[in-house]
């Protein structure tokens, strides 16, 4: 039974504020809007879960990447969020356990001669990524012979993918999987440079409501509703991250 002391930490305005990021094509992590500019895919699923767990009603927060949904978070604006985890982020948000492990690699545009991970570290090379990223931050410390650029969002990316502007896109395996009918000859490379999990995620300094979010995701996954959300996605081959220890 969660405490009413306990709840008010984890959405102290009395509304859940849980955020998601949107993208061109949906993946185990993004989500898409519709006409209306409503955010459907996985972590809507996750969040409308826990507000009806927790009989709040939920503020939907949209963002263009996972940078601005950590700071958002950090800054309290935010209350619960899932997000790719790293060692700069843990020094901003606190985390929970993963619904999903993510594997990061590249697009290569048509016509590209790169054909591994390994070629992609290469002096002239051009990478680009989503700014503030845990992939970016990756791409940046397994590839330094490289040039990384940032960019603001998935949009824009797939938008220089299209035109040949820069040499490889980083992203994660199923987040290409969406991108690549809007992009024809691009290949994805085989592999991976990065492997984390997309974690919950709470602002730091406070304890209970880590516990309860953390707790929330736990059965989520043991009733099936992240397996449900993934499905409904269409990431049936997706696997749900094992069991917190």
């Amino acid at each position: 039974m969660t405490s009413p002391d306990d709840l008010k930490q984890l959405a102290p305005t009395g509304t859940l504020r849980g955020g998601v990021v949107a993208a061109p094509a949906a993946s185990a992590f993004f989500v898409l809007k519709n006409a209306q500019g409503a955010p459907h895919g996985v972590t809507v699923d996750l969040l409308q879960a826990f507000a009806a767990a927790l009989k709040l009603p939920l503020e939907m927060q949209v963002f263009d990447n996972s940078g601005q949904v950590t700071d958002a978070v950090a800054s309290g604006q935010c209350d619960v969020a899932f997000m790719p985890r790293d060692t700069t982020r843990e020094g901003k948000v606190d985390f929970g356990p993963a619904y999903y492990l993510i594997e990061s690699t590249y697009l290569v545009p048509a016509g590209s001669k790169i054909q591994s991970i390994d070629e992609v570290n290469r002096t002239g090379v051009r990478i680009v990524g989503i700014s503030n990223t845990t992939t970016v931050r990756s791409a940046r410390r397994t590839a330094p012979n490289a040039s990384v650029e940032e960019v603001p969002s998935v949009d824009l990316m797939t938008t220089m993918a299209a035109a040949g502007d820069g040499d490889a896109f980083a992203l994660s395996h199923d987040s290409f999987g969406g991108l690549l009918p809007k992009l024809p000859g691009a290949r994805v490379l085989p592999g991976h440079f990065q492997q984390t999990g997309i974690s919950v995620a709470v602002p730091k300094g406070r304890p209970a409501a880590l516990k309860i979010a953390s707790a929330l995701l736990e059965d989520a996954k043991k009733s099936g509703t992240v397996r449900r959300a993934l499905d409904a996605a269409g990431f049936a081959d997706a696997e749900v991250a094992p069991p917190a220890n």
